[in-house]
């Protein structure tokens, strides 16, 4: 629903009610991920649930929505074009009408999704519960109520590790909230921070890495210890540019599990102290850029400083995947290519080479990727 966020908002803010369609689950190869969203305001409509396969249908059943319900989708054996995934998958559909009476809490979640602090929206999507019952959920606070106090609590510490890791998707419950049972469906959506993208030497390559990082959704930051190279005028598609030693910079900012890290410098100076801070976090990909030699003479250096071989293990050198890639521009796709693969768990050949399913369930591990 981030996409289309800030309209469904406006309409909201005018008091008139519109459906809104959210990808609540998916199966098999489903073209929208959970919280792929389309909402419908009379003849106008934005978003999208299924990328075109089921568009119509979902129109038509937002534009009428009068009270909360499920549909599934999926493939149509006599008419898939029209109202079927031809792609083969299954998505359950949540469609509602929303309003500033079915959803006094929108206002303060978009100004929270605005502002990048984490929120995350449980909704009672089927089951015996109340069907469309809310409740919001910040890291230290919860409002509304899906029902029962056990359920409200169950739900809430589920929804707060939801967040931290950036997951959206259906939880099940008993009525009252037991978690070994599954005959109530929540939908939490989580709206947590922007991922970071960290890049690390202000040369023409961060610029066409930031760039592509902006357009895949990182928070992105150059950094460079020379403030002649490191200005916000050479990288205009960044979100800051800091002038401090990279390793300095690193050790100083927060960095989880999805958090990228694009060392560029190739400079001993430079990515020697900074990949022996870097492949000791959190961080879900620490990649550097360098040939061969280089990447051999840097892992020399780092285990001279210490480091394990689990540590270095984790070093993706030279970053990116093989794609032939020579320009700043390509090279930012190969690197970009390998954030995409490692998230999703692809072979990175083509697909035409394959078989079996397209897209993928995300990784437990290497989010940051």
């Amino acid at each position: 629903m981030r996409d289309v966020l800030p309209e469904i908002v406006r309409w909201w803010r005018s008091g008139e009610t519109f459906g809104l369609a959210t990808v609540v689950s998916t199966f098999r190869s489903a073209p929208r991920p959970p919280g792929a969203a389309m909402a419908v305001r009379g003849g106008e409509v934005v978003g999208s649930v299924s990328g075109g396969c089921v568009e119509g249908a979902v129109f038509e059943l937002a534009a009428e929505a009068s009270e909360p319900v499920l549909q599934r989708y999926g493939v149509s054996d006599d008419d898939a074009f029209a109202v079927g995934l031809t792609c083969g998958g299954i998505i359950d559909v949540f469609v509602e009408p929303v309003s500033p009476e079915t959803f006094p809490e929108l206002g303060e979640i978009a100004r929270a999704v605005e502002a990048h602090e984490p929120v995350a929206v449980a909704t009672v999507v089927a089951g015996p519960g109340r069907i469309g019952a809310r409740r919001v959920i910040w890291p230290e606070r919860s409002s509304g109520s899906l029902g029962p106090a056990r359920l409200d609590e169950a739900v809430d510490d589920d929804a707060r590790g939801m967040l931290a890791q950036g997951l959206t998707g259906t939880r099940h419950y008993g009525a009252r909230g037991e978690r070994r049972l599954d005959d109530l469906g929540v939908f939490v959506q989580s709206f947590a921070p922007p991922p970071r993208m960290l890049v690390f030497g202000a040369i023409d390559f961060a610029a066409a890495v930031a760039r592509i990082g902006k357009f895949l959704g990182y928070h992105v930051t150059v950094c460079d210890a020379r403030p002649v190279f490191a200005t916000a005028k050479r990288f205009p598609d960044a979100d800051e540019v800091v002038v401090k030693w990279p390793h300095d910079y690193l050790a100083s900012v927060p960095v989880d599990a999805r958090t990228v890290v694009c060392v560029l410098t190739h400079d001993p100076k430079f990515d020697v102290p900074l990949l022996e801070v870097a492949l000791r976090t959190g961080a879900g990909y620490v990649g550097a850029m360098g040939s061969r030699r280089t990447h051999e003479d840097r892992l020399a250096r780092l285990r001279e400083a210490g480091l394990t071989a689990a540590e270095l293990g984790r070093l993706r050198s030279p970053i990116g995947l093989d794609l032939g890639a020579r320009t700043p521009e390509e090279t930012a796709v190969s690197i970009a290519a390998e954030l995409i693969q490692l998230r999703w768990g692809g072979s990175g050949r083509p697909l035409s080479d394959t078989s079996g399913r397209i897209h993928h369930e995300a990784r437990t591990e290497g989010r940051g990727a």
